[in-house]
């Protein structure tokens, strides 16, 4: 059975597409995996990516991943996927999203990964039911390319989840092993609220037994104050599943009261926060 600690990308035996039991979501979620050779542009310290990397994945087999995507939402649609490989609170398709091992948005053909999804979703008469979403970093934001893939995803109900853990640069070095500051942090969201649907997802957690301090989280807060019209809201979680990565050993859930304590703030800006410590 598929669980919510449970998010192996190779489930389903195939390359592309895996289905993993989503928390946030509220249900099964079909993920679409760019990055098969487990390389990403950023390295957080939570990911649960095994044997994780710097950098991008390889060409896409977009008629491959065609094949894999209408495959295995036939047999969720026709057979008995759900209930052999589900538990059954869980037994929904909530949505079909862009994630997997590695930044999304890093592979060159992303826009027509989405096109494609959109037309398989189109063909079996679920376009309109069933969410696409992009869980992304928002690092590739100036590609032209990245920008008409995400307005694809708005023009056909879809969202983005955009990562903004730490909202300092040396918390985003820290956190996400990347070099962002807060204006291109700022800039790249701006520009995906303006282009879809967009929510902030933010993994909050303390790292040397050390909670974010004062510093970062008012640089947090700040961000997200001035721009709560643009945003959805906040998925604010926790560390549901083990890091793979070097440092997991420093990395350990907040108290759930101070955990709670930090949402609370983030609600008192206006904004909605969807919690799961």
């Amino acid at each position: 059975m598929l669980t919510i600690v449970d998010h192996r990308r190779d489930s389903a035996g195939l390359l592309y597409v895996y289905p993993v039991v989503s928390r946030r979501a509220g249900g099964v979620s079909v993920g679409i995996n760019l990055n098969p050779n487990a390389a990403c542009n950023w390295a957080c310290r939570y990911c649960q990516v095994p044997d994780l990397k710097r950098g991008g994945p390889p060409p896409l087999d977009l008629p491959r991943l065609e094949r894999e995507l209408r495959g295995f939402l036939g047999d969720v649609l026709n057979g008995d996927f759900l209930q052999r490989h589900v538990p059954e609170a869980s037994r929904r398709l909530v949505d079909i999203a862009f994630s997997g091992d590695g930044e999304p948005t890093t592979a060159a053909e992303f826009a027509e990964a989405v096109a494609l999804v959109e037309r398989v979703l189109a063909d079996l008469g679920l376009l309109g039911n069933l969410v696409v979403r992009l869980i992304t970093n928002g690092s590739q934001l100036r590609r032209p390319a990245v920008r008409e893939g995400i307005a694809r995803i708005g023009a056909c109900g879809g969202e983005v989840w955009f990562k903004l853990d730490r909202a300092t640069t040396q918390g985003v070095q820290l956190v996400n092993g990347a070099q962002r500051t807060p204006q291109q942090t700022r800039t790249a969201l701006l520009a995906c609220a303006g282009l879809a649907p967009t929510w902030v997802q933010t993994c909050w957690f303390a790292f040397d037994g050390e909670a974010p301090g004062a510093e970062e989280e008012g640089a947090y807060l700040a961000l997200i104050g001035e721009l709560r019209e643009k945003i959805r809201g906040v998925h604010l979680y926790g560390l549901a599943r083990p890091s793979q990565q070097p440092e997991a050993e420093r990395l350990s859930p907040l108290a759930l009261e101070d955990f709670a304590r930090f949402a609370r703030q983030i609600e008192a800006l206006g904004v909605r926060v969807v919690m799961n410590p």
